[in-house]
């Protein structure tokens, strides 16, 4: 080729390249003029940290030193020359901007894997602007930075439900995550959900929402115990109660009656459903009106566990009593899954003592609103949350995180947080008053599918507290 015809084709590709230039160019004008005013802070944001990331990363420490030389510098390199210089080599990033902030793809080298960007997240939010940087895991080899500008779950969010039957039993929304992503917890074959936080953190709203949204539906039914008061009528479930079918307050003796009933209701579903339903799992035929699916929510569940200390009669009744409560609750746990029963304990702190471990440790699932201790977290999420230090509900003190909870990522490693909304006491009175007429008793609607002998309701054990 001819040096005219390579300065031609020469001169075509950097037309080409100018071409494409100015095409890469306007896209992203165009996307920067149509962006909102966060999204194009965030814009900004990821440009500055792009340019500053080599410079940054090597200041953080987030740089490892690579004293092998490249395969190339072999053929270049001839007898006597000086060997080449230590690289000195820093992740490769790249960056996508939203209207909460960056999110930063990262490519993890030698030494410089996740745990290391964890700890130094709260440098790089100091140096990027941000209210956090969250550190998830991505692909393998990859970690995902979430540097937050402006934290979406402190803006409160309001429930209002459309009274229609949800279009799926097997999941329980809770809200949204940080990026606007719907979060759940699974229900299918699942056997609970521990429910823990300090007061006024958002539980009882929680569950509340959960009756509101689940009520407008024949094949769920509910049944409620609340230690906070002395009858459920008078606390955060009076609203609610036209669609409840069984409740009781903190009373012992109520309590542990109900807990018997429901526990009654497991043994004669367990024993029934291969001929009613065709299966020992509910679960492959789904919930309906005749077999609904049961929620048994337990608030303040640390009034009805509680060891009691003592020598007179008085106390010893009531200790025996706790025990019996966390036996039946045991049971409804470990055997609720296949039969449709799904149970809620809730409470302050999910410690040994509030819900034992032969309750807690085997709930399915697991969402804590704010904690004082990470002690506390620990003991309502698993030991794992020590790894995800950003997303320990230490962190959700303060009232503009009233609402907000840490709940296990469903599907992935990692927890999530989440911001439930906000359900008005007025809206969801509403609802129950609407649905009130769906309230029905699981045990009267599994006699009219089972055989005369089931009907009838066993006494109590002589040797039981509720007898004595």
């Amino acid at each position: 080729m001819s040096p005219e015809e390579i300065i031609g084709w020469a001169s075509v590709l950097a037309v080409v390249c100018a071409v494409l230039l100015m095409v890469w160019a306007t896209a992203k004008a165009v996307r920067y003029v149509r962006a909102d005013r966060e999204t194009r802070r965030s814009i900004r944001q990821a440009v500055k940290i792009r340019m500053t990331w080599t410079r940054l990363a090597k200041m953080a420490g987030l740089s490892v030193t690579d004293r092998t030389p490249p395969w190339l510098s072999s053929f270049a390199t001839t007898n006597g020359a000086p060997e080449p210089k230590p690289r000195e080599l820093v992740p490769v990033i790249k960056t996508r901007p939203d209207r909460y902030g960056v999110i930063v793809h990262v490519k993890l080298l030698p030494r410089v894997g996740i745990k290391e960007l964890q700890d130094k997240a709260r440098f790089l939010a100091d140096a990027w602007g941000c209210v956090r940087v969250a550190v998830e895991a991505g692909k393998p080899g990859h970690a995902i930075l979430k540097a937050i500008r402006r934290d979406p779950l402190t803006g409160h969010t309001q429930y209002v439900p459309a009274g229609e039957p949800p279009a799926d039993l097997t999941v329980w929304p809770v809200g949204r995550d940080e990026y606007g992503a719907p979060v759940h917890i699974e229900l299918k074959n699942k056997s609970g959900a521990v429910v823990a936080g300090g007061v006024g953190g958002g539980k009882s709203n929680q569950l509340t929402a959960l009756i509101t949204y689940f009520g407008p539906s024949p094949a769920v039914q509910f049944a409620v115990i609340d230690g906070k008061v002395s009858d459920a009528a008078h606390g955060d479930y009076a609203d609610v109660l036209p669609r409840v079918f069984a409740h009781a307050g903190h009373d012992l003796h109520e309590a542990n009656a109900l807990l018997r009933r429901l526990v009654k209701l497991l043994h004669d579903r367990a024993g029934t459903a291969r001929k009613v339903l065709g299966t020992a799992n509910m679960w492959n035929v789904g919930p309906s009106e005749q077999w609904p699916l049961v929620f048994v929510l337990i608030d303040e569940s640390h009034t009805f566990f509680h060891d009691h200390k003592g020598s007179d009669k008085e106390t010893r009744a009531l200790a025996a009593l706790a025990a019996e409560n966390i036996r039946l609750t045991g049971l409804l746990v470990k055997g609720g899954r296949s039969v449709g029963i799904f149970t809620v304990p809730a409470t302050q702190k999910a410690t040994g003592d509030a819900i034992p471990t032969s309750i807690r440790d085997v709930c399915s699932a697991a969402l804590s609103f704010y904690q004082r201790t990470t002690e506390a977290s620990v003991a309502a999420l698993g030991d794992d949350i020590r790894n995800w230090p950003d997303m320990d509900p230490i962190n959700l003190q303060g009232s503009q995180y009233v609402g907000v909870a840490s709940v296990a990522a469903e599907g992935r490693p990692g927890f999530v947080r989440v911001r439930t909304p906000y359900l008005d006491p007025d809206d969801a009175a509403t609802v129950a008053n609407a649905t009130a007429h769906l309230t029905q008793d699981p045990t009267a609607l599994l006699a009219r599918l089972t055989p005369p002998s089931m009907r009838k309701d066993d006494p109590p054990e002589e040797d039981s507290p509720a007898a004595a």
